[in-house]
């Protein structure tokens, strides 16, 4: 699970884990996509997580990061898939990390 957390400057959350983990939620595609950029010029590394209806967004941005903005540079590592009990809904809620490597 995640640590401490702390806004980052358009929403997105950032922990202090590792600077390089990326939260996805329910901003734009682009302006994420752009914050992401930022993430992995400074460490050639990102992971993107996101939960729930966010997923589709972390699919999008990972898309947009590797297929447009550094096309030929960087390639999807690895991606997990994974769920987690909600204890007040008796649900499960679905969560996604996508690594992304710039080389």
């Amino acid at each position: 699970m995640l640590t401490e957390e702390t806004k980052g400057p358009t929403g997105q959350e950032q922990t202090n884990e590792s600077n390089n983990v990326f939260e996805i939620h329910n901003d734009p595609v682009m302006q994420s996509a752009l914050d992401a950029l930022s993430v992995i010029g400074k460490y050639k590394e990102i992971k993107i997580r996101a939960r729930g209806n966010s997923i589709p967004n972390a699919v999008a941005v990972a898309n947009i990061l590797t297929d447009n903005m550094l096309k030929g540079n960087s390639k999807i590592a690895k991606i997990t898939v994974d769920s987690e009990p909600i204890q007040e809904m008796g649900r499960t809620q679905s969560n996604i990390e996508i690594i992304i490597q710039k080389f």
